[in-house]
């Protein structure tokens, strides 16, 4: 009875401790970032690319020896759909931190130039009927804008001054 109850509660402990790590969420966000950006680094070089092929070529090769059967297939297309479906997670992590890396540098330019209109610095945040109103806006100041200057518009027709 003893065995049980100690076995219950090093249980306890194990799942108590193993939960207070989910909840860390910034431990957990700062592990997957670093193993994001070390894995999208090295599948992005030219030797990811070359042991891809090795390991393609590998199977290929031994399809005369497995008589390419049914087995002999399912292991590249297990294997490739595995790494696919892990790596569109890494991509997208990646896509993600560029992404708002590079809306925090677009930011800090629209603040700092004077006179810039600092009402543009969260259109990420923003709905798409929002956005598409002040597109046609600035493409509607565009038009004018070429029509000043007498440059081509998008069609390439001349724009009369």
């Amino acid at each position: 009875m003893n065995e049980i109850v100690s076995i219950r509660d090093t249980f306890l402990k194990l799942t108590g401790r193993l939960t207070d790590q989910i909840h860390n969420n910034a431990a957990w966000n700062a592990r997957f970032d670093r193993f994001a950006r070390t894995w999208s680094q090295v599948a992005g070089k030219p030797i990811a690319f070359n042991a891809a092929l090795l390991v393609i070529l590998t199977w290929v090769i031994t399809g005369p020896l497995f008589g390419f059967s049914d087995t002999w297939q399912l292991i590249i297309n297990t294997a490739t759909t595995i790494v696919t479906f892990l790596m569109v997670f890494l991509i997208q992590n990646s896509q993600n931190r560029d992404t708002d890396a590079l809306q925090v540098k677009l930011d800090e330019l629209i603040r700092a130039v004077e006179g810039a209109n600092n009402e543009l610095l969260d259109l990420e945040e923003i709905g798409d009927e929002e956005l598409r109103l002040l597109r046609n806006q600035y493409l509607a100041l565009a038009r004018i804008s070429r029509k000043k200057t007498g440059k081509q518009n998008r069609e390439g027709n001349s724009v009369k001054s």
